[in-house]
């Protein structure tokens, strides 16, 4: 039986770093000692017009530098090529088995019941992948709903379950009231329908 592989985002190149070809890297991996040891081969995000579109890139040297982490890949010899791979996503081959604790795949989440307070508000339809952070798409109601996949608004991830349990802010599923809905008050602190 084949292996079950996938793959999984480990980070973003943010800036070029010096002159010898490094780049500030935005982690999305919570072990990045694993992740870019020498010899690990990522595949690039980028747009389709990058000369680096449809390449690999193997990492040569990982350090962490005034509290910034800096990648230098193979063939990434100057400022120039590394200008050339600024905001480039970085993904890896992963076995499903091996994924790091709080990381799922896309097609483990689509699909998934959405729970507030015990009860279902709506299903994921899709994941978007911005730069900042990931936003789950959740269909509840007759209109879909951006909900940032961030620990304080989804707390709970339960695949086996088939549920993602979310504590939003007030507003994000629901109307608020608007500040003219609330009653008047007269003069005397009363409301005026009294």
């Amino acid at each position: 039986m084949a292996e079950e592989r996938n793959q999984l985002r480990v980070g973003r190149l943010l800036k070029a770093h010096g002159l010898k070809g490094g780049l500030k890297l935005e982690l999305y991996t919570d072990d990045p000692a694993r992740r870019f040891v020498p010899g690990a081969e990522f595949t690039l995000q980028v747009p389709e017009a990058s000369v680096w579109h449809g390449k690999t890139i193997t990492v040569r040297e990982y350090r962490v530098m005034n509290g910034s982490s800096v990648v230098f890949f193979d063939d990434v010899e100057d400022r120039d090529a590394a200008e050339s791979l600024v905001r480039a996503i970085l993904w890896i081959d992963q076995d499903l088995d091996e994924a790091d604790e709080d990381a799922w795949y896309d097609q483990q989440l689509s699909g998934l019941d959405v729970v507030r307070d015990d009860e279902v508000i709506g299903r994921v339809v899709r994941i978007e992948h911005m730069p900042a952070q990931d936003l789950l798409i959740v269909k509840a109601a007759r209109r879909e709903v951006m909900v940032p996949f961030v620990k304080a608004i989804v707390p709970t991830v339960d695949i086996a379950a088939g549920r993602i349990v979310v504590t939003p802010p007030p507003g994000l599923f629901e109307e608020l009231p608007t500040a003219d809905a609330a009653p008047e008050k007269d003069a005397d602190g009363g409301s005026a329908a009294e």
